[in-house]
C-alpha cells in the first residue's frame, strides 16, 4: 500500500494520475490496483484524459449540482462539493497483468477535484 500527493489549482478540476499509479504497480504483479481518495469532497474515476472532455466534465459537475441552497453550507459552505464528489465515487479498481494497468485505449485514471484548491492525498493498494 503506497499514496502520492496531488495539488489542485482551482476549485473543481480534473488531473491525470495513471502515470503516478503505474509507478506504484510492481513489475510482476498481476491481480488488481485499487486508486482511493482519502476526502470526501474528491474521487477517483475511469475515463478518457482528453482536455476538452475534461473541461466539459467539470462544466457538467457544476451545472448538474447546484453551488448553493443545501442544509450543510450552514457549517462550512461546501456541501456542493460533498455531493458532487458522491456522483464520482472514491475509488476504482483496475486489473493489473505483468505490472501493467489493463485500461482499454482511451481509458486513464482520473483524479476529480471538487473543493479546491488543495492538496489531497490518493492510496494505491496492489
Amino acid at each position: 500500500m503506497d499514496t502520492f500527493e496531488v495539488s489542485t489549482d482551482s476549485e473543481c478540476s480534473v488531473i491525470d494520475i495513471t502515470d503516478r499509479v503505474e509507478e506504484l504497480v510492481p513489475a510482476d504483479a498481476d491481480g488488481r490496483v485499487t486508486v482511493f481518495s482519502e476526502h470526501t469532497t474528491a474521487g477517483v474515476t475511469v475515463n478518457e484524459p482528453e482536455s476538452r472532455l475534461l473541461s466539459d466534465f467539470e462544466t457538467a459537475l457544476s451545472e448538474i449540482v447546484p453551488d448553493s441552497g443545501w442544509a450543510h453550507d450552514e457549517i462550512d459552505d461546501n456541501a456542493d462539493s460533498h455531493i458532487r464528489s458522491l456522483l464520482i465515487g472514491p475509488d476504482v479498481t483496475i486489473p493489473v497483468a505483468d505490472g501493467t494497468l489493463q485500461l482499454g485505449t482511451w481509458q486513464s485514471v482520473l483524479f476529480v477535484e471538487c473543493d479546491g484548491p488543495r492538496r489531497r492525498t490518493v492510496r494505491v493498494v496492489v
